[in-house]
């Protein structure tokens, strides 16, 4: 089986079969639409292996009974060898049940396709910027970060798995005033690395010990001949200088959670080169950006220093926002929306797909930006599909005690601290097991329990479990074998029947843009195997060694193999390492 040919779409292409044969007879029109008939599990594994809605979905608009025509479809479909039996249930549903050997060729497809199971062609190429992180570089990656890195750097190798080409970005927000207050910061440690006395780090800068670094690699690289300058003269590079060694702490602690991004775009760079002028410049051309006066802050009265002041206004409201935004302001300067059309802009240039992924602090920002992008994308002659995906913070605790203090920076945990801690694996598994946009809690004690209560140990103790058990019976001369699969009973087949899921959790995951649905399916997976494990406590004839049965073993041995590799598959994709011993 080929990696864009799951055993699902095998069985739709053998129900289209089925209902190409009947509307050869005239049973069904034959320009019927069947862009809502389904085939997928069944919700209760009891009523068989797959189930699909064909004669629910087509008799209406066929003119006929969906019972009679879940008959008539089955009849078609009782002659083939890899369908067991049919069963029509309630008003027209079609459950199946599938022969053994079908799952037997599954596991022996997970075998054949080793690390490439699961993989899928749905992406056909399609290139997709997933833009995730982009914090201002004014610190070291915190807690406030790390959530949104990892569901980001999830989700482009979950699409990249799923045959997309994907460019993972950082947006580096090098413009604004706060780099302006980096540079004064790194100036004062500056100073103190040549020596000068700076006492308490004056109201308005930056504080964190982390600046002490920065300051000294200034001071060694360019002397002492801007330590009494004025600061007319040291601002800009001492600004270009900061930002740089602040993104090299940035990429570093990235990197500790096994994040790298293909291409870091400068804020600072967009406006050298004009961008926004040319994207106001189309605005106004295409009458989505006008000269007009910001209604008064909504209240009883404005205050007092509100002046109406006219602005470049986009026309937001006409894609469903309260008010037009302005893209300028009154000095002159780019707002950051202004600014984020441009980049938008010059990102839809070199993508067929944009995704970002932002905090949940920016929800009243994603209407008016992805109605800008649509109308200029649109423009360009090439509309671009542009998500975003929201993530709510995480909150620390300890002993179900908020945790606030860092070692590192004296007011923020960094990503530093939690991968010291707890490791790489922990982090990036635990942030994928709620749905980013629901709140999350992080205790570092649940997080590092040994418990099937803590998802990222029970998987990897699955697969570990897997490792030490192929490796005990290579001890004793035994080793996987494919040769005689027939001898794997109904609790065996059952396990096959859950692993042939992963293909289609990876397209559904993709499709939705959801990468947490993985994690959520190997936790399912390693509960099947751990309980097929449990099984053989209670039942020697179930346990996966057995000495005096070598063929039943070496089976049992192969599809242990098979299901260790699709949960590495899975947790290649979430960015954790499956070990071999725990």
């Amino acid at each position: 089986m080929s990696d864009s040919l799951t055993l699902y779409k095998v069985f739709e292409a053998k129900l289209g079969t089925a209902l190409d044969a009947l509307a050869a007879e005239g049973v069904l029109p034959s320009d019927l639409s069947r862009a809502n008939v389904a085939v997928e599990p069944p919700r209760d594994p009891a009523h068989g292996d797959l189930a699909t809605n064909a004669a629910m979905v087509l008799a209406k608009p066929a003119g006929t009974n969906p019972r009679a025509l879940a008959e008539a479809i089955t009849g078609k479909l009782a002659d083939d060898p890899a369908i067991a039996s049919t069963e029509i249930a309630g008003p027209g549903f079609i459950n199946l049940r599938l022969d053994p050997a079908v799952w037997i060729a599954e596991l022996e497809a997970i075998g054949s396709l080793a690390a490439d199971y699961g993989r899928s062609a749905m992406g056909q190429g399609r290139r997709v910027n997933v833009e995730y992180v982009s914090a201002n570089p004014t610190g070291p990656m915190h807690m406030g970060h790390c959530r949104g890195a990892v569901v980001g750097d999830a989700l482009a190798s979950l699409l990249e798995f799923a045959g997309h080409k994907v460019i993972r970005e950082y947006y580096i927000n090098d413009a604004g005033g706060q780099v302006d207050v980096l540079a004064r910061s790194a100036h004062l440690r500056y100073r103190e690395a040549l020596g000068d006395a700076i006492g308490e780090i004056p109201e308005g800068l930056y504080p964190g010990e982390y600046l002490v670094q920065v300051g000294q690699y200034i001071a060694r690289e360019l002397g002492d001949r801007f330590k009494d300058a004025p600061e007319s003269e040291w601002l800009p590079i001492f600004r270009a200088e900061a930002v740089e060694q602040m993104m090299n702490l940035i990429k570093g602690d990235l990197a500790l959670l096994g994040i790298h991004h293909d291409l870091f775009s400068s804020e600072a760079a967009l406006h050298a080169a004009g961008k926004p002028d040319e994207a106001e410049a189309w605005l106004r051309a295409h009458d989505l950006v006008y000269d007009g006066v910001l209604e008064a802050p909504k209240g009883k009265a404005p205050p007092e220093d509100w002046e109406p002041v006219e602005l470049p206004l986009f026309r937001s409201t006409r894609f469903g926002d309260d008010q037009d935004r302005p893209i300028k302001k009154s000095d002159g300067s780019w707002t950051y929306f202004g600014a984020d059309l441009a980049y938008h802009l010059e990102k839809a240039a070199h993508a067929d797909e944009l995704i970002d992924i932002w905090g949940a602090d920016h929800a009243g920002t994603v209407k008016r930006i992805k109605a800008a992008v649509a109308a200029l994308s649109e423009g360009q002659g090439k509309p671009i599909p542009f998500d975003v995906k929201l993530v709510q913070m995480v909150q620390l605790m300890r002993a179900g005690e908020p945790v606030k203090m860092s070692k590192r920076s004296g007011n923020f945990i960094t990503i530093a601290d939690m991968v010291e801690e707890v490791g790489k694996d922990v982090v990036r598994f635990t942030m994928l097991t709620r749905k980013p946009e629901a709140q999350m809690d992080f205790d570092f004690a649940k997080v590092v329990e040994a418990s099937k209560d803590n998802p990222v140990f029970y998987v990897q103790y699955a697969h570990a479990r897997i490792r030490s058990t192929l490796r005990k019976a290579g001890a004793e001369g035994l080793a996987p074998s494919d040769g005689a699969l027939h001898l794997l009973g109904e609790e065996e087949l059952s396990l096959v029947k859950q692993a042939a899921q992963f293909p289609r959790e990876v397209e559904a995951a993709a499709k939705a843009r959801e990468p947490h649905r993985i994690a959520f399916y190997l936790y399912d997976l390693a509960g099947a195997f751990h309980a097929f494990w449990n099984m053989g406590n209670d039942r020697p004839d179930k346990r996966i060694i057995l000495t005096d049965q070598p063929e039943l073993t070496q089976a049992r041995l192969y599809l242990a193999e098979q299901l260790g590799q699709v949960i590495r598959n899975g947790l290649h994709i979430l960015g954790v390492d499956a070990v071999e011993e725990m």
